[in-house]
């Protein structure tokens, strides 16, 4: 039976900006005045919400394990302050239409209960209960109305009909109680342009005529300021005059670039400007001289509540083309000379929004500053190859910290790499395609345009109105060196949600690798395979298929036909890609390995240790550590093995640690950022310590590979205390070079997030080595590098 109890007071996630505002099921039915139902949002924070990642979704009031979620995808944004109209079935009655909606489904709710929910992606929400609900993270708002099963607080909004909506006060308070924060009354649409069709009723005698407040008259120097959030912020300007240098055409944040080509004498006022169109094309062309009244906004991109930092534009323009063909104004150049070696002003973790600049200490400050602006870079090592969404990553520091294959290696917290920035394109792909480039390679030639803040990313990026042409830097997939036939190699790769329906490419490319580059290793640690049904929530939890796959192709690329042996997990408790079920694994060749099977392992049950000394053993192989304990809540449980090699016994613990989702960029407006996951982490290491622990305690002769994305650096509080500062564990990639210390490349930066860890006696002779092959690839089958240790049980 489902449960009915509802959330209590402030049990779900922290009230965001973007909230629910009005639920309307009755549209279209007997009495109802509108013709559909509608969802409202609204914005309670003053900086725009980007909702081009977002849904509204609908549960009936009274689910079954059949149920399912109906999604609307939303576009656009959500101004501080206003409102979002959802418009969604039609029914054969009602008289009058909604407001233009600014986004349109199809569900046909109930005019009397059911549940909504905004939530972050488009995929259908799989919770069925209050407290399932609860524990999604994707959830960011939900109304439960009527007798619905599913809401927050002591009870469901009452008083929905045909005729009556359930809304917020004006206030939008948030108490995260449906009964407390919803009442019924008279539908009463608004959209973005706030032209709602329902009015609340008042005494006209009583309430004095509505005032538009004048415009003021600025430059864009004056908008921009000397902070990062205007001093005009909600209001309205006039007179703005400058050149366009770029046009945004695609997308849903569409919009144009003005720069005035007569600057203050202010280095921390820019003169550019983002002028925001939506998903309306842009009519202005490069070269216009345009003279704008509109309206001054921050806009969050992603959201405010994520810490990330404004782009300060306009809205809502009125534009008027004074010349056309104007010589757009000369490019700030972004080099090491004008682009400081420090990063970011450090403020004990509070805002540095309010701040004012100081770009010649600081890196953010100095790209601040130059927001909207024309920029130029020259020829640029690459650091981030080109990806999916066609964005690369140039530094424009060539000599910070350059690893041995031309990336910018991230040595630690203090130092992000201020070189680092992104390179997009205003060009439309007919015209000229986007450039593939690989980590190494040289962006040459000239590449300018506007300065924007990536409304994705969450980082500075130049919108290429011309873009270089690549040269190779000439780097190739490494191939590892060959085990002699007295060590034993041991090996992990993520090999990125692995499920059975994706391309036999894929499993080729994998099988390639691990043939190939890896030389067939006798163990293998694979993280993030998905169950035989991928991301399809249908309570599929077997793997067999997705391993069997991927078998199958490394025994035609000529490799070993190995085993496997891994846990099933509880269906959707160890987090990942919503419904696939991700896990570890290990693949092992019995002709050079045999694993040690003892019976008793399963999802929730943990492992332990038995015997002394030579004699010790793993309670079951395998085995899950601790697996219901708190710290692997939603995360993947590591995975023990016992194997024997040449009569040696060796113990492989396969991990695949919480993810960096809900951390702080390294670029956010609070200083250092918060790393919330961190806790997670920390409390993971500690108890997989533990168990190492009583193991090297059982035997202090053990050899033990504990290997594995830990999703986490090398000097990282979680690394450091699982290896308790190499005195249990030693960490191998601190025995590489420096420059040679990374698996993964995020944002430009080179880094490490999977590790080989091996006991005392282990550590001396250990051949180990990271074998890059994806992170440095535009063309990746993972987006990690696996990593080998060969070693002498």
């Amino acid at each position: 039976m489902l449960a009915t109890a509802g959330l209590s007071i402030n049990a779900m996630a922290a009230s965001h900006e973007a909230l629910i505002a009005e639920v309307y099921g009755g549209g279209g039915n007997s009495g109802a005045t509108y013709t559909n139902d509608f969802v409202e949002l609204a914005n309670a924070g003053s900086g725009s919400v980007d909702l081009s990642g977002y849904s509204v979704q609908y549960l009936p009031g009274t689910p079954t394990a059949s149920s399912k979620w109906q999604s609307t995808p939303l576009t656009g944004s959500l101004a501080g302050g206003g409102r979002y109209l959802v418009q969604e079935a039609a029914g054969t009655g009602g008289t009058k239409a909604l407001p233009t909606p600014d986004a349109t489904g199809s569900i046909n709710m109930s005019g009397t209960n059911g549940t909504v929910a905004l939530v972050t992606g488009s995929d259908p929400l799989t919770c069925l209960t209050a407290a399932d609900c609860q524990a999604d993270s994707r959830v960011k708002d939900l109304v439960g109305f009527g007798t619905a099963v599913v809401h927050e607080g002591n009870g469901a909004a009452a008083g929905a009909s045909n005729t009556a909506s359930v809304a917020r006060a004006a206030t939008l308070a948030d108490t995260d109680d449906n009964a407390a924060d919803f009442t019924a009354g008279d539908p009463s649409p608004q959209n973005s342009a706030d032209t709602g069709g329902g009015t609340t009723p008042t005494d006209p005698a009583s309430t004095p005529p509505a005032t538009t407040p004048p415009a003021t008259p600025a430059k864009i120097h004056d908008i921009q300021g000397d902070a990062r959030i205007s001093p005009l912020n909600g209001k309205t300007v006039s007179g703005v005059t400058g050149i366009v240098t770029g046009v945004r055409s695609y997308g849903s944040s569409r919009g144009y670039w003005v720069q005035d080509p007569n600057p203050d004498a202010d280095p921390r006022t820019s003169e550019g400007i983002f002028v925001f169109t939506g998903s309306t094309t842009p009519t202005v062309q490069v070269g216009d001289s345009v003279s704008l009244d509109a309206t001054v906004q921050e806009y969050y991109p992603g959201g405010q509540d994520t810490g990330i930092q404004s782009v300060t534009e306009l809205t809502k323009a009125t534009v008027n083309v004074v010349s056309s063909g104007n010589a757009v104004p000369a490019p700030v150049v972004l080099d090491e000379h004008s682009v400081p070696e420090q990063f970011a002003p450090q403020a004990g973790g509070a805002s540095i929004e309010n701040l004012p600049l100081r770009p010649d200490e600081y890196a953010l400050d100095t790209y601040e500053s130059l927001e909207g602006m024309n920029v130029r870079i020259g020829s640029s090592r690459v650091v981030g190859a080109t990806d999916p969404y066609s964005e690369m990553w140039v530094t424009v520091q060539p000599d910070q910290n350059p690893t041995k294959r031309g990336g910018t290696l991230y040595t630690g917290y203090d130092d992000p790499n201020s070189g680092r920035l992104m390179v997009q394109s205003l060009i439309p792909t007919a015209q000229q395609a986007f450039p593939v480039a690989n980590v190494g390679d040289t962006l040459e030639g000239t590449t300018e345009g506007p300065l924007d803040y990536n409304q994705f990313a969450g980082t500075y990026a130049v919108q290429a109105r011309t873009i270089g042409t690549v040269r190779s830097g000439g780097i190739k997939p490494e191939v590892t060196a060959k085990q002699s036939s007295s060590q034993v190699s041991v090996a992990t790769y993520n090999v990125e949600n692995l499920a059975p329906g994706n391309a036999q490419s894929k499993f080729d490319a994998l099988a390639k690798g691990l043939v190939t580059n890896l030389r067939s290793p006798d163990i293998v640690a694979l993280e993030e395979i998905q169950d035989n049904s991928g991301a399809t929530d249908d309570g599929t939890v077997d793997a067999d298929k997705t391993l069997g796959k991927l078998v199958d192709a490394i025994v035609a690329a000529g490799g070993p036909r190995y085993e496997w042996r891994q846990i099933d997990p509880v269906n959707d408790k160890d987090g990942g890609q919503p419904g696939g079920n991700i896990r570890q694994a290990f693949l092992f060749n019995p002709d050079r390995v045999q694993f040690d099977d003892r019976p008793g392992g399963d999802s929730t049950t943990a492992v332990g240790v038995t015997g002394t000394g030579a004699d010790t053993h793993l309670t079951a192989s395998p085995g899950r550590i601790a697996p219901t304990d708190s710290a692997w809540t939603d995360s993947r449980k590591p995975l023990a093995g016992e194997f024997t090699f040449r009569g040696k016994t060796l113990f492989v613990i396969a991990n695949h640690f919480n993810s960096k989702g809900g951390d702080q960029a390294v670029d956010s407006r609070f200083q250092p950022p918060v790393r919330s996951s961190e806790a997670q982490r920390n409390r993971q290491a500690l108890v997989e310590r533990e168990f190492v622990e009583s193991l090297e305690k059982a035997n202090p002769k053990a050899d033990l590979v504990v290997l594995g994305d830990l999703n986490d650096y090398q000097f990282s509080p979680a690394a450091t205390s699982l290896t308790e500062d190499g005195e249990i564990l030693t960490d191998l990639v601190n025995t590489l070079p420096v420059k040679e210390r990374y698996s993964y490349v995020y944002e430009g930066n080179s880094q490490v997030l999977d590790h080989i860890l091996v006991s005392p006696g282990l550590k001396h002779g250990a051949d180990y080595d990271v074998v890059h092959i994806n992170s440095e690839f535009a063309d990746q089958t993972s987006d990690h590098d696996p990593q080998i240790v060969r070693v002498k049980p």
